[in-house]
């Protein structure tokens, strides 16, 4: 399974609720997030936690320059609207492709963990690019079952940085 990361943190609950079910692959793609310096610590924390877990990891390019190209419209708007779509499009579609590429059957993301993120959104942009790649896409809403609880008691055990904002810079200035 190629399973779409965010963060460290966020990964945690999933990957403890999938591992016994797939052979978990890590694939960091994020270009969303900003500053820099911040993308830099959240993929250096990840890979502290997939090193130490025993979790390949891939990194991908950090593609800031689109991102901003194609939410630059929407960066008014507050988390879960136009943006957010737009934004779980971009990088759910370079996972699926990346998946395909390299021989996965199967790839989900971490995403729907966070209580800020709109788990149905997520699946139906899974769906959909399943479909357009020939691939599955594991279907998931981790925040239930106490998964975003979970990823903070995890996150402690692990002693990882967790950042105080989830997502992009537009949804920091707004307070999430």
């Amino acid at each position: 399974m190629l399973l779409h990361i965010c963060c460290a943190p966020c990964s945690t609950a999933v990957i403890e609720r999938l591992n016994d079910k797939f052979e978990i692959t890590g694939y960091f793609y994020d270009p969303n997030i900003h500053p820099e310096e911040e993308y830099l610590r959240r993929l250096e924390e990840t890979k502290r936690l997939y090193n130490e877990i025993g979790i390949p990891l891939i990194e991908a390019q950090y593609d800031a320059e689109i991102w901003f190209k194609l939410t630059e419209n929407f960066k008014h708007e507050l988390e879960g609207g136009k943006r957010c779509g737009i934004c779980y499009d971009m990088r759910l579609e370079k996972a699926a492709w990346f998946a395909k590429e390299n021989g996965f059957d199967i790839f989900t993301t971490v995403l729907s963990i966070s209580p800020h993120k709109k788990a149905e959104a997520i699946n139906n942009i899974g769906r959909r690019l399943a479909e357009k790649y020939d691939i599955t896409f594991y279907e998931a809403d981790f925040k239930k079952k106490d998964g975003f609880k979970r990823s903070l008691e995890l996150s402690r055990e692990y002693n990882l940085y967790r950042q105080d904002y989830c997502g992009c810079i537009y949804s920091k200035r707004h307070g999430h």
